[in-house]
């Protein structure tokens, strides 16, 4: 269920490492009426200066090395999702959990706001195997730079739109 017309946040989170609480970048975009109402990305300082997935996002330690912790970039995240009725997310799993972990690292508590996963609405929706975010972007002609946290949030944003638009909410 993605809630009619409700304001939601999309959000994707890019990890450092293979541990959930490594993000070192996240995206957001808010929308609200259907419309994308505003678009936030951060670079965060995860707890370890290892990083594995350089490959996949191109951040490596000299790009977060003077950003805001989790901690620190807190407050300007619960900001970004005063008021919405759900956090969308391609994979949801997996950026919840980040989420969850990165609160838990920094002694926060995570806000109560319920997770909506686009992968399980493509599948729903329109069918799609393989639903992965290149896939479905492909399909619903959604320009994406994959493992860029603000491209792939937008692009999650927009397959919620979508769906809505084709009378899935």
């Amino acid at each position: 269920m993605v809630y009619s017309n409700a304001s939601f946040v999309a959000i994707d989170f890019e990890t450092a490492d293979y541990r959930p609480d490594s993000a070192c970048s996240v995206g957001l975009v808010r929308v609200s009426d259907n419309q994308i109402v505003s678009r936030a990305h951060y670079l965060i300082r995860p707890p370890r200066r290892r990083f594995e997935f350089t490959y996949l996002h191109g951040i490596s330690w000299k790009h977060v090395s003077d950003e805001p912790t989790f901690r620190e970039l807190w407050p300007r995240l619960t900001d970004e999702l005063e008021g919405t009725a759900f956090i969308a997310a391609h994979n949801a799993p997996f950026d919840r959990s980040v989420l969850i972990a990165c609160c838990k690292a920094a002694d926060l508590s995570p806000p109560a706001i319920p997770f909506q996963c686009t992968v399980r609405l493509a599948r729903k929706v329109w069918n799609l195997r393989p639903a992965n975010l290149p896939s479905v972007c492909t399909f619903l002609g959604i320009p994406l730079k994959h493992h860029d946290a603000i491209s792939d949030a937008e692009a999650c944003a927009r397959i919620v739109i979508e769906a809505r638009l084709h009378g899935h909410a």
